[in-house]
């Protein structure tokens, strides 16, 4: 049997209730998961089943409103929420959100500005970043708009690693990818989980994402789960 790995993220009863105009009611209710490092894991469900907001609990985004999210020991009610972003999880999106009048070198250098490492040649460590996710550095002076999808999404990746945080967020990472490059993309996935120990974390719909994953965990809609 496998050795158990150490829990990075235990999400507890947590729950999001929303009031507007014409309601008020749970987007997420009562949800419970525990997630390791050295994991990949999938967050799947259908439409309005709360994935969105689930993942905008895990990184600090919203707050929950009933139970708590725990990270590496500590409450988020108690941290440093844009610390916490900024160098403890990484995320990843379906549209890339890479600056397109930038070249793909200059995306990651960006994000290795903001927030404040003290690298001494930061080109050559988003060179060295792009190669761990599969891009030659002849791609690192393209701009954005030159690449690819599955280019482009390398790059985010590239980028969300430039701070080395614990924890990889994705959001439908290959939604826009055709079947080929999305089986690449979760090969860098699952690398950055099995060989650096990072808990990568992936909310899909995609079942080659879930044939691929470690761990699949089903979010019910709220009044299924009443």
């Amino acid at each position: 049997m496998a050795a158990k790995k150490d829990i990075i993220l235990s999400i507890k009863n947590a729950s999001y209730r929303y009031s507007d105009a014409e309601e008020d009611d749970y987007a997420l209710r009562n949800v419970s998961f525990d997630f390791e490092s050295g994991k990949l894991y999938a967050i799947r469900g259908r439409s309005g089943t709360g994935k969105t907001t689930l993942l905008s609990l895990i990184s600090g985004l919203e707050r929950c409103t009933e139970g708590e999210i725990i990270f590496d020991g500590k409450s988020l009610k108690d941290m440093n929420l844009d610390k916490y972003r900024n160098s403890d999880i990484g995320i990843v999106f379906q549209s890339y959100n890479l600056l397109p009048f930038m070249t793909a070198s200059e995306n990651i250098i960006l994000s290795m500005d903001a927030n404040g490492l003290k690298i001494k040649n930061k080109r050559e460590k988003a060179i060295e970043l792009m190669e761990k996710v599969g891009l030659k550095e002849t791609y690192a002076d393209r701009k954005v708009l030159k690449l690819s999808g599955g280019e482009q999404q390398r790059v985010a990746i590239a980028r969300s690693l430039s701070y080395n945080p614990k924890m990889i967020l994705a959001d439908e990472p290959t939604g826009n990818l055709d079947k080929q490059t999305e089986t690449e993309i979760l090969e860098i996935f699952k690398k950055l989980a099995h060989e650096e120990d990072k808990c990568v974390i992936i909310v899909t719909h995609s079942q080659n994402v879930c044939d691929t994953v470690d761990v699949i965990y089903d979010l019910k809609k709220v009044k299924e789960n009443k």
